[in-house]
């Protein structure tokens, strides 16, 4: 089994050789992971296009959700995007929060942060910023965001406690998060939890769906609402990579289900305690 910082590494190589593809190639793998499919299948993403903001150059076709359309995101808020990739969210997110607010997209891959500020700059967008860094970990100080998203991207971290704790501290009093994201129900096979090509399509690295909402609960957050959830159902040409026939007939008459999520909560206005205000 890999540790956690092989995981990451192993993620911000695909995620290097993501950002070099156009959405078309992505799509044509579960999650942009490379583990190929006899057809071109967008399995996790829905449909960005009607969104205004929308910028076609930078969708990569990697997300499993549209946070920014359940974010409530109000003219000069400060919206913070994690796993900004080549910047879709964070250019809608642009649209809602106007000239007077400001978004910054926080990614670890280098060539991912390259590519978003290259389609920043071709557009003349002065109130976004990416920064190169570790979600785990941000490169930013506490209290200054009134709202975070993230499209699938949480799954890609071994340390999901980790990422909520520093949510919850990045966020304003009073601010909240809407996150897209894939979760279980039931345990997926061994072959599909142990696959580094899973592991980056999104789908290898999700945690069951009641311990990920209570993980949200323990970081304080209140408000929990899932905005929306949707199945994903993987193509048995991707499956039959890692399953042997017997294999995949279990999996597929089984109880597993993986799931789409899009999940809100809150830090609320009056935390005021030595880990919420500065």
């Amino acid at each position: 089994m890999e540790t956690q910082d092989q995981i990451k590494e192993m993620v911000k190589q695909k995620y290097a050789e993501i950002a070099l593809q156009d959405k078309e190639q992505n799509q044509s793998s579960c999650c942009g992971s490379g583990c190929c499919s006899t057809e071109v299948y967008n399995i996790m993403s829905d449909d960005y296009t009607q969104l205004e903001g929308y910028n076609a150059d930078a969708d990569l076709g990697l997300g499993c959700g549209l946070p920014t359309q359940f974010a409530q995101i109000k003219k000069g808020d400060v919206v913070i995007d994690l796993g900004s990739g080549a910047g879709n969210d964070a250019f809608i997110a642009r649209h809602e929060t106007g000239e007077t607010g400001k978004v910054i997209g926080i990614d670890f891959t280098p060539a991912m942060i390259e590519r978003a500020r290259q389609n920043a700059e071709a557009r003349g967008f002065n109130n976004v910023e990416f920064r190169q860094g570790d979600i785990e970990k941000m490169p930013i100080t506490s209290n200054v965001a009134d709202v975070i998203v993230s499209n699938c991207v949480l799954n890609l971290v071994p340390n999901k406690d980790g990422v909520f704790k520093e949510i919850f501290r990045v966020l304003k009093p009073g601010g909240h998060f809407s996150i897209s994201d894939i979760v279980l129900a039931g345990e997926l096979p061994t072959a599909l939890k142990t696959a580094a090509e899973m592991y980056a399509g999104c789908v290898a690295g999700a945690i069951q769906k009641e311990v990920y909402l209570e993980l949200i609960e323990v970081n304080g957050f209140s408000n929990i609402t899932i905005q929306k959830e949707k199945p994903i159902i993987i193509p048995d040409d991707i499956l039959m990579n890692y399953l042997n026939e017997a294999e995949l007939a279990s999996f597929k008459n089984g109880q597993t289900g993986i799931f789409s999520i899009t999940v809100y909560g809150e830090k609320s206005a009056s935390c005021c305690g030595p880990d919420c205000c500065s």
